[in-house]
Parts: C-alpha cells; sequence; structure tokens
C-alpha cells in the first residue's frame, strides 16, 4: 500500500472518529442544563487567561509564517492576538454565560378540539461544523455559541492560525470536564490537509448538520458549492445605501460615511449609494465631496461624473461588486421602484438602507427589498448579531432558511412539538 493511501485512509478514519464523538457527545449536550453550560463557558474564559502567554507565542509562531509567504497587513492584523484581544475573547465568553439559553424555551403553545395540548419548544440543531479561516478568535466564538446552544461543534481553522487555534481549543477542551461535560463537545480538526474540509462538506457520514463557513469568497464559494448538509453564509455583501427624495442630506452625509468607512473590509460595509434624482441636485455633489474627502474612491455613472471631475466612470462590473476596500460605486436613480430594481438585480442579499424623512416610502423600502436585513436611517454597519442586542454571532446567513441575517443562538436552534394527551386515539 502507497504512502499516499495510508495517509488518506488515516486521515479518514480520524475525520471518522471526529464524527462519531460529536454526535455521541452532541446527544448529551442537547439535555445538559444551563449551569453546566455556564460554567463550561466560564471555566473556557479562566483558561484562556491563565494560558494568555502560550497562545500569543503560539501565534507569534501563526504570525511568522504568514510573514514568510508575503500575507498582506490586513491579514495579518485578522491573524495577530495579543493580551487585550484575548481578554475580548474571555469577556465575549462571559457575555455569552449572560444571555438566555434558547434550548428548552416555549416558541408556541395551544390545544387542539381533541384535547391535545401542543407546544413548540426549541431543541439544538445537532452537531455543527464551523470551517473558517485568518482569525484565531472564531476558534472560541463559535465553541462558545454552539456550546451554549446544546450543539457539539467541529472546528476546522485555516492552516495559517493551526497552532493559536490548537492552543484556544485546549482552553474549551479542559474546561468541560469539570462542568460535567463530554469532552468532545468541542473538537479541532488539528491537521493542515485539506481533505479534511471536503470529508466535512460531506457530512462525516451522517454526523454533520450544518455547515458554517468563515472566510474570503473563495472559501465560502467552495462550501456552497460542495456541501452535502445545510449551510448559513453569505457569499457577498453588496450592501447598498439609497438616499431618497425626502432624505435629510445631513443624515445622508453621516450615514454614507459611517456606512462605507468606519471599516471598510466588513461584510456590512456600503459598496453602493444610489441617490434619488428629485434630490441629487441638491444632495448628489455633497455627498460625493464626502467620500472624497474622507479618503474614498467614486467609481459612478455619467451624473455622478458630471457632479465632481474626480469621479472615475462605473462599469457594469462595479455594480455587482463588494470593494472590501475604500471604495465605492454610485448611481442616480429615478425613484424607489428604479432603486429597488437595481438592488434586486445587483444586490447579493445581505444588508441595504434607505434615508428618507418619508416613513411610507421607507416602509415600501422595507416591505419590497427581500434581503437579509433592510434598514430605515440607519448605517448598514448595524449588520451584526451584537448590535441587534443578540449577543455574539457565528456568522450572517443570507438564505432561506429560518437562520437568515446574523446567526446568534436562537438560529442555531431548530424546533419539536411536545404533544401531551390524556388517552387520546385517533377516530378512525
Amino acid at each position: 500500500m502507497s504512502e499516499a493511501r495510508q495517509s488518506d485512509e488515516g486521515l479518514a478514519a480520524m475525520m471518522a472518529e471526529l464524527g462519531v464523538k460529536a454526535r455521541r457527545a452532541g446527544r448529551q449536550l442537547a439535555i445538559a442544563p444551563t449551569d453546566a453550560k455556564n460554567t463550561a463557558l466560564q471555566e473556557a474564559a479562566n483558561e484562556l487567561r491563565a494560558d494568555a502567554a502560550n497562545i500569543i507565542a503560539a501565534n507569534q509562531q501563526d504570525m511568522k509564517l504568514a510573514e514568510a509567504q508575503n500575507v498582506g497587513a490586513a491579514r495579518l492584523d485578522r491573524i495577530m492576538l495579543d493580551e487585550a484581544r484575548l481578554e475580548g475573547i474571555a469577556q465575549a465568553l462571559e457575555a455569552i454565560i449572560k444571555l438566555d439559553d434558547p434550548v428548552g424555551q416555549s416558541i408556541a403553545h395551544w390545544q387542539v378540539e381533541s384535547g391535545l395540548d401542543i407546544t413548540r419548544v426549541r431543541v439544538p440543531l445537532g452537531v455543527i461544523g464551523v470551517i473558517y479561516e485568518s482569525r484565531p478568535n472564531v476558534t472560541a466564538d463559535a465553541a462558545a455559541l454552539c456550546l451554549k446552544s446544546g450543539n457539539a461543534v467541529i472546528l476546522r481553522g485555516s492552516s495559517e492560525i493551526q497552532n493559536s487555534a490548537r492552543l484556544i481549543h485546549g482552553c474549551f477542551a479542559r474546561a468541560l470536564k469539570p462542568a460535567g461535560l463530554d469532552e468532545n463537545c468541542v473538537q479541532i480538526v488539528d491537521t493542515p490537509d485539506r481533505a479534511a474540509v471536503g470529508m466535512m462538506l460531506a457530512g462525516l457520514d451522517g454526523n454533520i448538520d450544518i455547515i458554517v463557513p468563515r472566510g474570503g469568497k473563495g472559501l465560502v464559494g467552495r462550501v456552497q458549492d460542495e456541501a452535502r448538509v445545510p449551510v448559513f453564509a453569505h457569499l457577498d455583501g453588496v450592501c447598498h445605501i439609497y438616499v431618497h427624495a425626502a432624505a435629510d442630506l445631513d443624515m445622508a452625509c453621516a450615514v454614507l460615511l459611517n456606512a462605507k468607512m468606519r471599516r471598510t473590509g466588513i461584510c456590512g460595509a456600503a459598496e453602493t449609494l444610489l441617490v434619488d434624482a428629485a434630490c441629487a441636485d441638491t444632495h448628489l455633489a455633497p455627498l460625493i465631496t464626502a467620500l472624497l474627502e474622507a479618503g474614498c474612491a467614486v467609481r459612478g455613472d455619467a451624473a455622478a461624473q458630471q457632479a465632481d471631475s474626480r469621479v472615475s466612470a462605473a462599469t457594469e462590473d462595479d455594480w455587482y461588486e463588494e470593494y472590501l476596500d475604500a471604495v465605492i460605486a454610485v448611481k442616480t436613480v429615478t425613484g424607489l421602484d428604479e432603486a429597488v430594481a437595481h438592488i434586486t438585480q445587483y444586490g447579493s442579499g445581505h444588508t441595504e438602507a434607505i434615508i428618507t424623512a418619508n416613513d411610507d416610502a421607507a416602509a415600501d423600502f422595507l416591505n419590497r427589498v427581500d434581503s437579509a436585513i433592510v434598514m430605515h436611517n440607519a448605517s448598514t454597519q448595524f449588520a451584526d448579531g451584537g448590535e441587534f442586542g443578540m449577543g455574539a454571532e457565528i456568522g450572517i446567513a443570507t438564505g432561506r432558511f429560518h437562520a437568515r441575517g446574523p446567526v446568534g443562538l436562537e438560529q442555531l436552534t431548530s424546533f419539536k412539538y411536545a404533544v401531551r394527551g390524556s388517552g387520546q386515539t385517533r377516530p378512525k
């Protein structure tokens, strides 16, 4: 037998074992009391603080390897951990402790003519596979959210954060046993072999119920193309700001600059500005000037170029583009109908906002735009589970599953029906 075949078989056996262990641990975790889960989270936070020096040393190894591969500054920043960031991770775990446990919550309750008493109750999804790049903090965030929502989790970080992720996972492994929980509730795929990702996407013989990817288009696209189990994800964040005819100019400027420039590299950053022709004479030039003075390049249609000579011509591709940079596309539209049509054609279903003092126009926009998050007079950068009061999130989903928008604790559950009777039998 060749070494390659032996290696493939060894990896397959290891991954299959992870799946079996996760399923077994998940059954126990699904009925674990809230106190046990919270104890494990507090122990994990304590372990992160106690092991901070070792985690930072491991992270420095990851940083050196990334620098040797000429990774860009933005990516290096995502990889980097220091004492402040580790403390932030520990505090995030403690924040999750304070959130309500969704498991066992009654969603609805009713009685029917037969006398049956029916309750719809939240239950965990089962086993969640999380595949992520560049951000070692996702190791802790995903583990904590899955743990609190009663789901076993299999974590697979990219090779560039392998050392950091391994030690962060170790903090959870040590935290579970004192809480009376199976250490296999949180497992990590500790190999750089990319074949492991394919095995996770295939579902590990039915032992993974949901896949959540966190990373760039390459990763998310592969997951969406190859996964044989449901996926919670978004591929692009082509978010729009529509400045309606009844928009207050000062508000529009403030919201636009925040939506575009607060953090240009996040999925909730605005990528296209639509300006109503009815207010273009008064609003278009000041909005473009504000963007340019903030250091944002502008690519626009003929009206935008006429408003400011510094605007370069937009192409058809620009309307589809998620820049993740200080660049924005600008277009003038004839009204709300054209704005909605543009978003429908070019948007990615993530987050869209209308700026207007007209409540009827806002209601029409919120009703007609079919994106996961629609906003009125607010920055698209509020598209975040924490900002929604949901605590942490495992990601943003733009699909049609029950989990749409920020995926927090509740979205990591499904439901079952608990039906109570008094000896009823169904008539023939």
